[in-house]
C-alpha cells in the first residue's frame, strides 16, 4: 500500500516478540539504561523491558558472604550467567547484560559451597529486550484503502509494516514506558533506515503521534526472526 509516513522524533522505541522473568539490582555510576528488580519486594511488578546491551540490575538479600547466581530459564533448565556475593548485611546486587532481543524468564539464587540451594530461589521476573529500530507511522490521508494484508484502513486499526514478516506476525512495541502488541497488517515502510511503520491507532497507543523519526526494537512473536535489523 502507498502511503505518506510521519516519521518520530529523536526519542527510542523499542519492539520484541519474546518474554523473561529476571529479579534485578540497584545501578551505580557505572550502569547505563536497564532495568532495576527488587526481588524481595512484595508486590514487585512481573514484568521489565530493556534494550539489547542495557544493564539488567538485580537486588535481594541472602546469608551474609554467600554466593548468588543469576540464572536464565533455557529450555526448561535454570543456566548461571552472572555471579555475585552478599555483602556483611546480607545485601546484594547482580548485573546481567542481555546480548539479544526476546522473552528471558530469570532468577537470583543463593548458593553455598558451589551447589544452588533452589529453596532459597527469589521470585522470577518477566523482562522484554529489544533493539532499536527505525520506526514511522501512516494513516490520516489513507483511510477507507485497503493494506496489503486485506484489510481496511481505518482510524481505529491497530497494526504494524513491514516488509518482510507474514500478514498477522505479532509484533511488540515498548516506548517511554508504554507497551503494545500488534499484528503485520500491511507492507513497508520503504525509507532508508527504516523497519516498522505503525499505524496511527497503533502509534497513539504509544503516545508515539509526533512528526519526525524515532527508534524501535523488534522481533517477531511467532518465531526467532529477527525484524529489528
Amino acid at each position: 500500500m502507498t502511503s505518506s509516513r510521519h516519521r518520530i522524533p529523536a526519542s527510542i522505541v523499542a519492539v520484541t516478540a519474546l518474554t523473561a522473568a529476571l529479579a534485578c539490582v540497584p545501578a551505580t555510576a557505572a550502569d547505563t539504561g536497564g532495568a532495576e528488580y527488587d526481588a524481595s519486594a512484595p508486590a514487585a511488578p512481573p514484568q521489565r523491558h530493556a534494550l539489547v546491551g542495557d544493564v539488567m540490575r538485580f537486588r535481594g538479600t541472602a546469608p551474609a558472604g554467600s554466593r548468588v547466581a543469576v540464572q536464565q530459564l533455557e529450555d526448561g533448565t535454570w543456566t548461571t550467567v552472572a555471579t555475585t556475593a552478599a555483602d556483611a548485611q546480607g545485601r546484594y546486587v547482580a548485573r546481567w547484560r542481555p546480548e539479544h532481543i526476546g522473552f528471558f524468564t530469570m532468577r537470583a539464587i543463593p548458593s553455598t559451597g558451589g551447589t544452588v540451594r533452589a529453596s532459597a530461589a527469589e521470585k522470577t521476573v518477566n523482562v522484554t529486550v529489544y533493539r532499536p529500530s527505525g520506526t514511522t507511522w501512516f494513516g490520516r490521508g489513507l483511510y477507507g484503502r485497503s493494506t496489503a494484508c486485506g484489510q481496511k484502513l481505518t482510524p481505529t486499526l491497530m497494526g504494524v509494516a513491514h516488509k518482510t514478516l507474514p500478514c498477522g506476525t505479532k509484533v511488540a512495541f515498548y516506548f517511554r514506558g508504554r507497551t503494545i502488541t500488534v499484528p503485520v497488517v500491511d507492507r513497508g515502510p520503504f525509507g532508508a533506515g527504516l523497519s516498522y511503520d505503525l499505524t496511527y491507532a497503533a502509534a497513539e497507543a504509544l503516545d508515539f503521534t509526533e512528526t519526525g523519526r524515532g527508534m524501535v526494537g523488534a522481533v517477531s512473536l511467532g518465531g526467532r526472526v529477527d525484524a529489528g535489523r
